[in-house]
């Protein structure tokens, strides 16, 4: 039995190793479990790898569009193998990092697998030993794992998941996506820059469903225009191999099908959460009765004392910079700080496709079924000196206000580094200014920031350049 410590942390993932940092910051002594390899699925199978490959996409298509630049060039070779070993190496660099920050701040990493047997104590099977720590507070960072569909088997070849995306090097002549969600738009713009012929299938009635309507509306046109098919409103029926390709048969909800062809499929249907075999029944902590997600309180607590969840395990389920934030939160919170309890309509998204997408707190459609007396303006690219100068014109800043008390309630971008201007909405909904504000706040020129500014100063009619 070893020494007890002050925090025992089940999963080294972003929400989970930012934990035992910022717990180490506050003198406490914490031991982290991990299975496999510190930084969890956003380092190592999602958010880092899946970005290199954009930027390398990113590049490409600015150089088969060079010549509106005045730059011509001669014949284009893209090896997408060479993507993937830059992005092996980006990882790797990361890694190594977050591995030097635990052993600058003094954290105990114990590799192998983790299970709770009490409140206070976690088993540890690695390959060839099994023992036993003890900590006064733990917290639950264990995550989540790529979700199957019943009727598409991931085989990793010819029907592949993002896990096997981020690492295969050679690419198909045709590929059919299940999903229109972040993970399945991103890849899209991969595959297509590099010349694949992409179809994108989605249950929903639009793309990003999550997203603002105007938003999801301009993405798919976007997409449309480079080629990319859309198929939404349509699930997968049934599946037949057929000469080296597969043939995908839809269906829409008034019982329409629609046969698509393609070498593989990517499935793209979201995550579910690690909760198998780490001793939740035993213990009695609650979890939801469909999503298995463990039930936390804002401050992410379990119903058993001293027990915390956080990230795509927890109920209140982020993204890997809300697990961050939430990490930080509950090192703080048993470190005896007073903190005020994060807002859930403060985490912003972001997906990585281009054009980006950006967004925080309520569409406008839910703003008005909240019953908000709403107040709406848009700001076009298209309009701004830098979007114009860099040639990428597509794509508005929207804002959506409180008329009567002025509040930001929400913010929608989409075009270009719309991943980049939402943290200046966030901060100033975070501080609850108001647009007016953001507005008065003296942008440098040129910049695509200034967009923001105008669409502040649009709420009330005032933008400047539109």
């Amino acid at each position: 039995m070893k020494e007890k410590y002050d925090l025992l942390i089940l999963g080294g993932g972003p929400g989970g190793y930012v934990a035992a940092i910022r717990a180490a910051q506050l003198g406490l002594r914490i031991a982290l479990v991990e299975k496999e390899a510190v930084g969890g699925t956003c380092l190592h199978h999602g958010c880092i790898p899946s970005k290199s490959l954009i930027r390398s996409a990113e590049v490409l298509s600015l150089i088969q569009r060079s010549e509106a630049f005045g730059i011509k060039v001669g014949s284009i070779s893209a090896d997408f193998g060479m993507a993937i070993d830059r992005s092996e190496r980006v990882i790797q660099k990361l890694h190594r990092g977050v591995l030097h920050l635990m052993k600058k701040h003094q954290i105990d990493l114990y590799s192998g697998r983790g299970k709770l047997i009490s409140p206070d104590q976690i088993e540890v099977t690695a390959t060839d030993e099994t023992h036993v720590i003890r900590g006064t507070h733990t917290l639950i960072a264990s995550g989540s794992r790529v979700q199957p569909l019943p009727n598409l088997k991931i085989d990793g070849r010819r029907i592949i998941s993002s896990d096997e995306a981020l690492r295969r090097r050679e690419l198909p002549d045709s590929l059919v996506i299940v999903g229109g969600g972040a993970i399945g738009l991103e890849f899209a713009y991969i595959y297509s820059v590099y010349g694949v012929k992409v179809t994108i299938v989605e249950m929903a009635p639009t793309l990003l469903p999550t997203e603002d309507q105007e938003v999801s509306s301009l993405l798919a046109r976007s997409f449309k225009r480079r080629g990319i098919g859309i198929r939404c409103g349509r699930r997968v029926k049934s599946l037949k191999g057929q000469e080296g390709h597969f043939t995908i048969e839809t269906e829409s909800p008034d019982g329409a099908t629609e046969g698509i062809q393609a070498a593989m499929i990517l499935v793209a249907v979201g995550r579910s959460p690690n909760v198998e075999g780490i001793g939740l029944e035993a213990l009695g902590i609650q979890q939801e009765n469909e999503s298995r997600l463990i039930q936390v309180d804002e401050k992410m607590q379990t119903n058993v004392c001293n027990v915390y969840a956080i990230g795509d395990v927890s109920s209140r389920p982020t993204l890997a910079h809300g697990a961050m934030a939430q990490g930080v939160f509950v090192a703080e919170s048993i470190s005896g700080m007073d903190r005020v309890p994060l807002v859930l309509d403060d985490i912003p998204s972001a997906v990585y496709c281009q054009p980006q997408v950006a967004s925080v707190g309520l569409t406008e459609a839910s703003a008005r079924e909240k019953g908000y007396a709403v107040k709406v303006a848009k700001f076009p690219f298209s309009a701004n000196g830098k979007a114009i100068a860099l040639g990428e014109t597509e794509g508005f800043v929207k804002i959506i206000s409180d008329e009567k008390k002025g509040d930001i309630l929400g913010a929608h971008l989409i075009g270009s580094e719309a991943t980049e201007l939402i943290g200046e909405i966030v901060l100033a909904k975070t501080l609850e200014a108001t647009p007016l504000e953001l507005n008065r706040a003296i942008h440098p020129h040129p910049t695509l920031s200034e967009a923001v500014m105008e669409a502040g100063g649009a709420i009330y009619g005032e933008a400047i350049h539109f």
